[in-house]
């Protein structure tokens, strides 16, 4: 059963991660991807005694936590919030091991600081209570108790989502009315699950900033705030329970993971790319890389977005293996500037949002129109800024710009003139708001959802896998298996959703499929 050889050895490019690995021998499981999802399902697969093989095209680990150097200085262009810390120190402590031997993170006390105008302004912290004086000195004390009632909502819907659906395998609704028992059915329908986000919270807030505060959290997984459930409220309880900044950047996350994966005796490889995952009879045996070169193993984690797989980019023979998702199921993209600059007249911190006047009009261009926004809204990571303004740097700064965009990167090539249309109503929207920011005198690399489709193919550029629109949304994932024997699939396109925490725990998901099936398959 565990007995396959591989039929070519190939010589393992040398990275700078890749100083100690030892040469490829015998590869049992092989997963295609050094994401979050694929090194947390290799360390689970390595404990529990599997020969794992690493494949990743990329020189380095990581996948969309990616770094863009500027002026020689490494930016994060890719996540840059980190929550749900328990889902690593899990990790971490089941590979024998503990996440602040690898990693220093530094707890963040102002979680956001927002902005409509130069003149509203409204920071939300780690402690709920400093954060409704801060909504009843912003909107006044009605809102700050509609604000107080709102994280019990939240709350609320974490707790019951929490192990009905986020560590089961393949919810569906059955499942997680059959998980939540009779006692908690109540609980289920106190989360408004029909309802969307945008109504839902305007149950809850009066003034209309804060509904569009609150409404960006379905932006955390793709998805606007207008088609989205009223369950991903819950992000605000996810906030609350601490997030922290990485020193030295997030992709140090990855590469701790890689380093204690190989010292534990993962294999990698990586400038691999796999062009074609192998069937016998029906069963996954392995894997071509380049066009001549193959791999042979009993067992394949593909930890990339399903839809790759659904449109035959990894072979005609599995596209069958995972239900695609037409274009206009997409999450969202993004169009990113990484830059050195130097802000003028607004207080950064370390994580910052810029509002847009018409959300509902941005949402439409995007969704609808198939266009980047008139006016977008705008997150800025000052990635050399503390929380608490003790650190104003000197000279230029390491920051990265994101506004939301259409996941048509396959489809349309987006023009300059677009892209500069859409920077200056970028600009001009930051100057509003009282930061004066250039980038045209800025040394900077512009990211467009064009760009996002060549790094992760078959998605258009879409960063999250399928939007998370209605309620049926999150029970449509893929989950950890496929329908080919053998091909288990990981990562922020399946169950438990996107972001790094959840694409983590679908890795562990996947890893534990595998177990199962191979207990199943000894018996």
């Amino acid at each position: 059963m565990l007995g396959a050889q591989h039929r070519h050895n190939p010589r393992p490019s040398q990275s700078p991660l890749q100083e100690a690995v030892p040469q490829v021998q015998n590869p049992k499981a092989i997963i295609i991807g050094a994401g979050m999802a694929g090194l947390s399902a290799a360390l689970e697969l390595n404990r529990q005694g599997v020969e794992v093989l690493v494949l990743e095209k990329a020189a380095t680990p990581g996948g969309k936590i990616r770094e863009v150097r500027v002026d020689g200085l490494p930016i994060d262009s890719g996540p840059t919030v980190f929550t749900m810390r328990w889902v690593f120190d899990q990790l971490f402590e089941a590979a024998g091991s503990r996440l602040d031997e690898h990693l220093r993170l530094v707890p963040l006390d102002i979680l956001a600081r927002h902005a409509w105008s130069e003149h509203e302004r409204l920071d939300l912290f780690a402690d709920p209570e400093r954060s409704a004086d801060a909504i009843g000195a912003f909107a006044g004390p009605e809102e700050a108790r509609r604000f107080q009632g709102f994280c019990q909502q939240a709350r609320r819907t974490y707790h019951t989502l929490e192990d009905t659906f986020i560590h089961n395998t393949r919810p569906t609704p059955v499942s997680l009315v059959a998980r939540a028992g009779l006692r908690r059915i109540g609980d289920l329908m106190r989360m408004s699950p029909y309802d969307t986000l945008w109504h839902a919270l305007g149950k809850h807030f009066h003034d209309p900033r804060l509904r569009q505060l609150f409404g960006r959290y379905s932006t955390y997984c793709g998805s606007s705030p207008y088609l989205a459930p009223a369950t991903l409220m819950l992000i605000a309880h996810v906030e609350q329970q601490g997030v922290w900044s990485v020193e030295d950047g997030m992709a140090r996350l990855p590469e701790a993971l890689y380093r204690l994966a190989a010292a534990q005796g993962v294999q990698f490889l990586f400038e691999t790319r796999v062009t074609r995952i192998n069937l016998r009879a029906g069963r996954v045996c392995g894997v071509a890389i380049g066009d001549h070169e193959t791999l042979d193993a009993d067992l394949v984690v593909f930890n990339g977005d399903a839809n790759a797989l659904a449109r035959g980019h990894l072979g005609i023979e599995v596209a069958g293996g995972v239900k695609g998702n037409p274009p206009a199921a997409r999450s969202l993209s993004a169009l990113t500037w990484s830059l050195m600059g130097i802000p003028r007249g607004f207080p950064l911190t370390r994580h910052n949002v810029f509002f847009s006047k018409d959300y509902a009009a941005e949402f439409r261009d995007i969704f609808e129109h198939r266009r980047l926004p008139g006016e977008p809204t705008v997150y800025i990571c000052a990635q050399d800024r503390t929380d608490d303004g003790g650190h104003e740097p000197d000279g230029p700064e390491r920051l990265f710009c994101l506004v939301n965009a259409p996941p048509c990167g396959d489809q349309h090539h987006f023009k300059p003139a677009e892209i500069t249309q859409c920077e200056e109503s970028t600009f001009r929207l930051l100057a509003r708001c009282g930061l004066h920011l250039d980038p045209t005198q800025s040394p900077h690399h512009i990211t467009t959802p064009t760009d996002f489709e060549h790094l992760f193919p078959a998605t258009g550029g879409a960063l999250y896998g399928q939007a998370t629109h209605g309620w049926r949304a999150s029970f449509d994932r893929p989950g950890s298996h496929s329908r080919i024997p053998g091909l288990y699939l990981a990562g922020g396109s399946v169950h438990p959703g996107a972001g790094i925490p959840m694409a983590t725990l679908s890795g562990r998901l996947a890893a534990q499929a595998v177990i199962q099936d191979l207990t199943s398959r000894k018996s």
